[in-house]
């Protein structure tokens, strides 16, 4: 696929997300790295209104190339891709159900959601919680860094979910289903529940690793 094209898939899938509720106003970002660069949706721009050839390109080193300013929260991204050069694409959400959850008092700060499904296990696995940082906080890189070395998703305390995968499809697809077991968490709160087993996340992580 050619930058051409992925700039325009960028578009078609912060689109989709917009216009299915995932995310609102001019929250959220999407990147996704290059050979030469990284893509990344602009400061202050709407990810259901984006113009393909205004996407921000950035070197490696954060410099930019061409497009508007990137989102302020671009370093989170340049993060990511340090602590996990096999990735290649990074989502990150205001979305409703996860921003609830991360602003919980009583979930588990080394894993915040359960195995409610098989897919969350494929898909998310392992879910730490990242103190609360102002936006644009540049300690909160450091944080996140260190946390994405063990983990694909790590969510914000008080903020959203930051996603990668192999491919931006994959990372919208995670990102998704964090969103929909963050729902089911939310609802099963307070009901007796059968969780998936350690025994089973661990078949499933080995019949399909990420």
């Amino acid at each position: 696929m050619n930058e051409r094209e992925i700039r325009e898939q960028i578009a078609l899938h912060g689109q989709s997300l917009f216009n299915r509720g995932f995310t609102g106003g001019s929250s959220g970002n999407i990147s996704v790295r290059l050979k030469d660069g990284i893509l990344v949706t602009p400061t202050n721009s709407c990810l259901g209104r984006l113009d393909p050839d205004r996407i921000s390109k950035l070197s490696l080193k954060g410099e930019l190339l061409s497009g508007d300013q990137p989102s302020k929260e671009a370093f989170l991204h340049q993060s990511i891709y340090k602590a996990r050069p096999d990735e290649q694409a990074i989502v990150h959400l205001h979305s409703s159900y996860s921003v609830a959850v991360s602003c919980l008092a009583d979930i588990d700060p080394k894993d915040v959601l359960p195995p409610i499904t098989a897919y969350y296990v494929m898909r998310v696995g392992k879910l730490p919680l990242i103190p609360y940082y102002a936006p644009g906080d540049v300690e909160l890189a450091g944080a996140v860094e260190e946390q994405a070395v063990h983990s694909r998703a790590v969510l914000l305390a008080n903020h959203g979910p930051i996603v990668s995968g192999p491919s931006l499809d994959h990372a919208v697809n995670a990102t998704e289903e964090l969103e929909e077991t963050a729902k089911l968490f939310l609802m099963l709160r307070g009901q007796p529940t059968r969780f998936l087993t350690a025994e089973q996340c661990e078949d499933l992580q080995q019949r399909f690793p990420s």
